[in-house]
């Protein structure tokens, strides 16, 4: 028997979408919006409401100072009650360029710009529930040039912290960073520095 871990996925056929019979939301803000679905599955069976969230896609960005510091936000999340360290991120404004979103997030909420950006990719962040992508960006030599600037909701402090000691505390128990989306991102920019001939990259994987 062929094994899913040995099976080309590209080989195989889609698995069948499900069929949506009534739509309809049930709730909506400026900051997100509930679909509230009736769907048939392949198996016959409807699910009756199946409920998505969508929201703006997001930007989040990496950024690596001209020393060699990974720059941080902490703030508080009232979902789950806990102060969090991040990477610097937010939404992607309707009719923004995902790039403009975060170099706009970045300067926003740390003061900070840099020159030279790469694209590492977008993900689904929860894509059971969530409708909208994640896009993270490297930005390298990263420097302050002016004040934060966040929004008003945002009580934002700022770190700078040493990129290998960063890494370190990523294999232990201190893990800086608690949100799965950012761990995400993360991985991409380690699979993007293995392959980089550029050393200020290639140190960056973990």
């Amino acid at each position: 028997m062929l094994r899913a871990k040995d099976r080309n996925v590209a080989d195989t056929p889609p698995i069948e979408p499900w069929k949506v019979v009534t739509s309809r939301h049930s709730f909506r803000d400026r900051w997100l919006t509930v679909r509230s679905d009736t769907v048939l599955l392949p198996n016959g069976q409807t699910l009756d409401p199946y409920h998505t969230i969508e929201a703006p896609d997001w930007a989040t960005v990496i950024a690596i100072t001209e020393a060699g510091n990974i720059v941080l936000v902490e703030q508080y999340r009232h979902a789950v009650g806990r102060t969090l360290i991040e990477l610097p991120a937010g939404m992607i404004d309707a009719g923004e360029k995902p790039e403009a979103a975060a170099r706009r997030e970045l300067l926003e909420e740390t003061g900070h710009a840099s020159g030279q950006w790469h694209d590492l990719g977008a993900l689904f962040p929860v894509s059971a529930r969530l409708a909208n992508r994640m896009r993270t960006y490297l930005a390298l030599d990263a420097r302050k040039v002016a004040d934060p600037a966040p929004d008003a909701s945002e009580n934002i402090r700022i770190h700078e912290v040493p990129w290998d000691r960063f890494a370190a505390d990523l294999r232990t128990d201190r893990r800086p960073i608690q949100e799965a989306a950012q761990m995400a991102s993360l991985l991409l920019l380690s699979l993007f520095a293995r392959s980089n001939p550029d050393p200020r990259i290639a140190r960056l994987a973990l």
